[in-house]
Parts: C-alpha cells; sequence; structure tokens
C-alpha cells in the first residue's frame, strides 16, 4: 500500500474533516446524515481504499454514540438484525477479492447505492406501510423482512460502508422513540463494524498508515459528535434535511461523472 495516498492536500484534508464532522454529527443524534460521508470520502481517496479508510472512523463515531444512548437500545430487536447482517458482511468479503471489483465498479456502486437509498428514504412513509412489520415484531413474514434488511445492510457496509440508509427505513418502521432509535442504531453499527476490521484488515484496507490518518482525524469526530447530541436535542427543521440530501446527492453524482 503506498503510504503517500494519506499524505492530502488541503483541500483533501477540508473534506475528510468535514467527514469526520458528519460522521460524529450522525452516530450521536443525527441519523442518516452519515450517508453523506461516504461518497464524499471516496472523493478524497480511491474509492476501495476509502471504505477502509472511512471505517475507524466510523467506529470512533459509533463509540461515542453507544457512550452517550447505551441505556436506550432495543436488543430483542437486535438479536433479531444482527445474525443475517454477519452472513451479509461475509458475501460483502467475497464479492470484494473478485478481480472485477475493482475501484471504477466501487465508486460507481457508491454513488447508485447512495442515491437509490436517498430515494427510499424520500418515499420511505409509502415504502413503510408496505411492510409488514410493527413494534410487536411477530410472525414470520416479520421475521423474513428482518433477515432481507439484515443481509442487505451487511453487503452493503462491507461493499461501501452505506448501509445507514437500509437501516434508517427499517428502524422507522419499528416506531421506536427516539432515544431507543438513537441507541439501538449505535449499539448496531458499532458491532457491525467491528466485525467488519479483520476482513478490511485481510484486504490491505486497514493498515499503519490508514489508522495513523484516522488519528489525526478523531478531534474532528468528537467535534462532530458534540454538535451531534446539541442539535438532536434542538434542532427540528426539516429544511436542514433537505440541505443534506442535496449535498449527498452532488457528493453521489461526483463519483458517476
Amino acid at each position: 500500500m503506498d503510504s503517500t495516498l494519506y499524505d492530502l492536500s488541503a483541500m483533501g484534508w477540508c473534506v475528510a474533516i468535514f467527514c469526520g464532522v458528519v460522521v460524529g454529527m450522525s452516530k450521536c443524534g443525527l441519523a442518516g446524515l452519515g450517508s453523506l460521508a461516504v461518497p464524499l470520502m471516496a472523493t478524497v481517496f480511491p474509492a476501495k481504499l476509502s471504505t477502509g479508510a472511512l471505517l475507524p472512523v466510523l467506529i470512533i463515531g459509533d463509540a461515542m454514540g453507544v457512550t452517550h444512548f447505551n441505556r436506550h437500545a432495543d436488543w430483542r430487536l437486535l438479536t433479531r438484525l444482527m445474525p443475517a447482517a454477519l452472513v451479509g458482511i461475509v458475501i460483502g468479503y467475497l464479492l470484494m477479492r473478485q478481480d472485477w471489483v475493482d475501484d471504477r465498479v466501487i465508486r460507481v456502486s457508491i454513488g447508485v447505492l447512495v442515491l437509490v437509498l436517498l430515494a427510499l428514504n424520500a418515499l420511505r412513509e409509502r415504502f413503510l406501510a408496505l411492510l409488514p412489520i410493527g413494534e410487536d415484531q411477530s410472525g414470520w413474514p416479520s421475521l423474513v423482512i428482518a433477515i432481507v434488511f439484515g443481509v442487505i445492510a451487511g453487503i452493503t457496509t462491507m461493499l461501501a460502508n452505506a448501509a445507514g440508509p437500509i437501516m434508517l427505513i427499517y428502524l422507522l418502521a419499528m416506531r421506536l422513540p427516539k432515544d431507543a432509535f438513537i441507541g439501538t442504531s449505535a449499539w448496531y453499527f458499532m458491532v457491525l463494524n467491528w466485525c467488519k476490521v479483520p476482513f478490511m484488515m485481510q484486504l490491505g484496507l486497514i493498515n499503519s498508515d490508514s489508522l495513523a490518518f484516522n488519528i489525526k482525524l478523531s478531534p474532528a469526530i468528537l467535534v462532530g459528535g458534540l454538535l451531534g447530541i446539541y442539535f438532536s436535542s434542538r434542532l427540528s427543521n426539516s429544511g436542514f434535511n433537505r440541505l443534506i440530501q442535496v449535498l449527498t446527492v452532488l457528493a453521489a453524482l461526483k463519483l458517476l461523472f
């Protein structure tokens, strides 16, 4: 691995720092905001390398979210989703080992995936009404939906760290209270992201150089976490969400063209 890849320009560092702040905010109260970091990080690094560069950033953010919202997780829901997600991670790992999954494929896949997930998120109220799941999480239809969402989330998080919008849609369907929503999401991605670390190391996408980059970026994640905690208790402006969606679309389109 070429260590000079982590010697970023001033603009590159600005984008990377912004990604760190965004991840911190998304993990500490502003769920869904993290989807913006995925395509942006892929503009700083080669797309496949960006997945390894971003993963420890996400893990640091997860730790902050779990620390602040640890009492509010729905563990019954977590145990329902996790096995399928782990299967998805293994599938994603096997895909990343294929020769045809090169940097261009990853870049286009991230761009398309983010756009599709944003579209689903925009239509989530209609989409959620079609899902046979609810707060009681009972019945085979509910279990099948949980497995499908878990596997897809596992594959997408391994390929592109882009499972956030998928789980956002599922957790919204469960009608969880805000703190339970954030706490469950934080624990889910904490476990999921740590499970990806050995695979990323084996692929050479996490190494000493990438970890040194992550350490330099950690203050930005902390600042983002504090901002997320602050705004999550005060912000109710839907215009903020629309702005983030526009920025995410632009970042995703940059990966495609």
